[in-house]
């Protein structure tokens, strides 16, 4: 198990899907977390990182849910199991589940995301927890929604024994609600992932 201190980054910047294979290296956790601009997500990111302690990542029964009281309206959480790829929803905060239409607490999540939005969702949550990695976009959110806006969104891996994911922790701060999904112009849509596995040989080319 990785201590934190020890995690160098792996960290690709893109405007469409995720790459496994992309990835580029930074200094540290401290400088991915430095580069997100919204103060609501660096909270969140800055409590995942302590809950976890020498840990690569922590549990949900680590989350200590009054530490990042303001944030939960924004706060959503998946269950993953691995064996079948599928994720149910844990819980979502108030203006998540505004925004959805619905309570995603313990629905899958092909039932909250019912449009073409499914696969991007399920492959970034999927990377996120397998690899593991942390997600980091910025740009147009909720696209699919029919209620589009500018926003920041983050997703952190969750583990029960600290090494292999079972969940997701999510969030996403979203301004300026849109009607019809037409993104305001010159916006560029963009991710960023921190990468928290030991790089691979065939990340840099080797076979």
């Amino acid at each position: 198990m990785l201590g934190q201190k020890n995690i160098k980054a792996n960290v690709v910047e893109m405007a469409s899907s995720p790459n496994p294979d992309s990835c580029q290296e930074a200094d540290s956790l401290d400088s991915f977390i430095a580069s997100i601009t919204s103060p609501e997500l660096r909270t969140i990111v800055l409590h995942w990182r302590s809950a976890a302690g020498g840990g690569q990542m922590p549990s949900w029964e680590q989350i200590r849910p009054a530490r990042i009281a303001k944030q939960l309206p924004i706060v959503w959480v998946y269950k993953y199991d691995r064996a079948t790829g599928r994720f149910v929803g844990r819980l979502a905060g108030d203006k998540i589940n505004q925004i959805v239409g619905r309570n995603v607490c313990g629905l899958p999540l092909e039932k909250v995301f019912q449009h073409e939005g499914l696969n991007w969702v399920h492959r970034t949550l999927k990377r996120v927890a397998e690899e593991p990695a942390i997600y980091y976009g910025t740009g147009f959110v909720f696209k699919w929604l029919n209620r589009s806006g500018t926003g920041e969104r983050i997703v952190l891996p969750l583990s029960s024994d600290g090494i292999v994911a079972n969940g997701v922790l999510g969030a996403t701060e979203y301004h300026y609600p849109r009607i019809g999904g037409i993104a305001p112009r010159g916006m560029t849509e963009t991710e960023r992932w921190f990468c928290l596995r030991p790089k691979r040989s065939e990340d840099i080319g080797l076979r």
